[in-house]
């Protein structure tokens, strides 16, 4: 078997068989297979693509590639999220202990934010002892006993999509559907879980700008799961603007924990619920939707899940007291605001500008091992459909930087104010399965 050939037969439109695909991940993880004609093979596909067949046996041998989490000493059927990335969204630190209040085990291996969106390991270690980083026993140990973990991803989980991801990310094939559901799924497989809920982002702040392309990925991705035996759905939801009205790491925690204790923004409300009962569904825990959400949002309401949250942050080193008083979380030396320029609606925000000013500002990371600010972020005090008077304020900088120029410019320019209200986005799009 040679890779020129290989990279022939894509370019005229054939498809790989299991063993091929296995020689050209395998060859490449290791070594034996050169950046250059990966890169040629990469952007065959990029211009071909791939059935549904090669997808998954993609997804298998970038697994293999690396190693497996065993959860077979979980009790229960677990159940997983994942996120495509947003601006704000905190969804996690909501549905794990929702889900796990009622009994489904959320076994979570999550990341770090990394440009305008963030990861939900760094608003865990926002609260002062959090531990990310557990051994297999112990995160095995934690769920058996709180029905919670949320970890930092292991360092030889899937290497094969993150030597690929940093080639596609220099030759101009990130965006390639084929390469992106086999990169998210590959981790999701690799993390053992029995069931995935994926919540595939759409719109400005999302890397799926249009519902096509959203509705393309999230088939893809379902498709992938079924044929890997992992009972797979995919939410569609809006990121035409920020979820919730805070962006940054401390207070997205605090957010989470408003919504926690029953109250909080209703779009976050409504899309932790859609995923939170989907992953009950799966779980076994309800044998409806309907019955799932109905009694899920009395669940959220009641502050029950705050408690099982709460006891989860205790249980990997986090300060418990933290949780009761968020107030006493991370805060920034200095507060600028952003006001209205004229009277009339906030006609859109553009939420991957707001996630970059958050970045500016020190919430985030323009390249990995960059430190982050956990005090730093963003609160939007106007959304869209919002009416605005002017000179009100719409949002609020917060930052420990002496100036943040850059980010209040890419702030201002954000909003975007018109005479009248626009046509209100739906939180949730489609629901694939």
């Amino acid at each position: 078997m040679r890779m020129v050939d290989l990279i022939h037969k894509k370019r005229q439109g054939h498809s790989f068989t299991t063993d091929e695909l296995r020689y050209i991940i395998q060859g490449y993880t290791c070594g034996d297979i050169p950046d250059y004609q990966m890169a040629a093979w990469l952007m065959a596909v990029y211009f071909q693509g791939m059935t549904d067949e090669e997808i998954a046996d993609l997804t298998t041998v970038m697994v293999e590639s690396g190693d497996t989490i065993d959860l077979s000493g979980i009790r229960g059927i677990k159940v997983d999220k994942h996120s495509t990335g947003g601006v704000g969204d905190k969804i996690s630190l909501i549905v794990a202990p929702l889900v796990a209040t009622v009994g489904v085990p959320v076994a979570k291996m999550s990341g770090r934010g990394l440009g305008h969106t963030g990861g939900t390991i760094d608003k865990l270690e926002a609260i002062e002892g959090f531990q990310a980083e557990l051994s297999n026993e112990q995160f095995i140990e934690h769920v058996n006993t709180y029905k919670m973990a949320i970890a930092g991803q292991t360092g030889n989980l899937a290497p094969a999509d993150k030597k690929l991801y940093a080639l596609r990310d220099v030759t101009a094939t990130v965006d390639s559907m084929p390469l992106i559901a086999s990169s998210i799924m590959s981790k999701k497989i690799a993390s053992g879980a029995d069931c995935i809920v994926l919540d595939v982002k759409m719109g400005a702040g999302a890397f799926m700008k249009s519902l096509a392309d959203a509705r393309r990925l999230a088939n893809t991705m379902v498709k992938i799961g079924q044929r890997l035996n992992r009972k797979t759905i995919a939410i569609i939801s809006d990121m035409n603007q920020p979820l919730g009205c805070e962006v940054g790491n401390a207070n997205e925690v605090k957010e989470a924990i408003e919504v926690l204790r029953g109250n909080g923004p209703e779009d976050l409300q409504v899309i932790s619920l859609t995923i939170a009962a989907h992953m009950t569904v799966l779980g076994g825990i309800y044998k409806t939707f309907a019955d799932a959400l109905h009694n899920l949002t009395t669940i959220l309401q009641s502050g029950s899940a705050f408690h099982t949250f709460r006891q989860f942050i205790q249980a990997q080193g986090g300060n418990p007291d933290l949780a009761d008083n968020p107030e006493r979380l991370p805060q920034a030396a200095n507060h600028i605001d952003i006001t209205a320029w004229k009277t009339g609606y906030i006609q859109q925000i553009d939420a991957e500008a707001v996630g970059t000013a958050a970045m500016m500002a020190g919430a985030g990371r323009q390249k990995k091992g960059d430190a982050i600010d956990p005090a730093a972020g963003i609160t939007l005090l106007k959304k869209s459909g919002d009416p605005v008077a002017k000179g009100e304020r719409m949002a609020v900088i917060h930052t420990n930087k002496k100036t943040a120029e850059e980010a209040l410019q890419r702030l201002q320019d954000a909003y975007v104010i018109t005479e009248q209200p626009p046509q209100i986005q739906p939180y949730i799009h489609e629901i694939v399965c």
